[in-house]
């Protein structure tokens, strides 16, 4: 009879054990992967709900014409835009080779005292491909052409 009971007590234990280690394992992926997830915004949602300084996103949208300016080194400011609102953005480093006016583009940055500061620029990489973000948010605001065939 106490080997059935100390049998049961083991299985118990081990159950509990891997829980533990369940719930465990779970809390550090998650917290190893904080960093990792970037939201995706578009620059009329940075208007109506500015996100806070120490939070990192994406941000989206066409760069607006007539709004690119080269600064000192590597240095450009430019402004997004959605067709709903525009958002300034300044980076520091080598913009991609199809970075241009009216094109589609996805930063990855923060948004501090008005300005998104990217770490990071995506450009389009052929005539007809815009990042999914980028599309949905401009027909959200009615100035999305499809691309012709």
């Amino acid at each position: 009879m106490a080997l059935k009971s100390l049998k049961k007590q083991r299985r118990i234990q081990i159950v509990a054990l891997a829980a533990v280690a369940l719930i465990v394992s779970t809390v550090l992926i998650g917290y190893a992967m904080r960093d990792g997830i970037n939201f995706f915004r578009s620059p009329s949602q940075v208007m109506e709900e500015p996100p806070a300084p120490n939070e990192v996103f994406r941000i989206g949208g066409l760069v607006e014409e007539g709004s690119l300016v080269r600064g000192a080194g590597e240095q450009v400011r430019f402004s997004v835009t959605d067709g709903g609102a525009t958002v300034p953005v300044v980076y520091t480093g080598v913009l991609p080779d199809l970075f241009e006016e009216n094109q589609g583009m996805v930063g990855t940055g923060r948004y501090v005292d008005g300005v998104f500061e990217a770490s990071e620029i995506l450009a389009k990489h052929d005539e007809t491909y815009m990042p999914k973000e980028v599309v949905d948010a401009l027909k959200e605001q009615g100035i999305y052409q499809e691309p012709e065939s």
